[in-house]
């Protein structure tokens, strides 16, 4: 990932307002060369690369039927979740929590796994 100087950088080098570097990083989103990241910051968005947009809790409750589990088999850690989407683990924890409510794993207790209680609805298809 490389990462774009920062706001201040752009404007004490280029001698340019915040408005104006504001303005600059919105056109590069526009025209899918850039997009935001946590801490202020952008990226380049390499073309071809493809990013998985959806909320993490879906993205999680994919890991069930990417990784072919049944009702009944133990979920991957909160360790794991975290290091294989790239977010910090109170992350995944908060994520793991809704797909808890929404009855699809076991609660989490100390010393033991999670386990998948049912399989996520698949998409509805759009209808025309």
């Amino acid at each position: 990932m490389e990462v774009l100087p920062s706001l201040a950088d752009i404007m004490s080098t280029y001698a340019v307002s915040r408005g104006v570097a504001l303005r600059a990083f919105d056109v590069l989103r526009q025209e899918g060369l850039a997009e935001p990241v946590p801490g202020g910051r952008w990226r380049v968005v390499r073309t071809g690369e493809s990013i998985d947009r959806r909320p993490l809790p879906e993205r999680i409750a994919n890991v069930i039927t990417a990784d072919g589990l049944d009702v009944g088999a133990s979920f991957p850690s909160t360790t794991a979740l975290a290091a294989r989407f790239g977010v910090s683990r109170p992350t995944v924890s908060k994520a793991l929590d809704k797909l808890e409510a929404a009855g699809l794993l076991s609660p989490a207790r100390q010393g033991k796994q999670r386990t998948v209680l049912a399989l996520p609805e698949p998409e509805e298809r759009a209808k025309a």
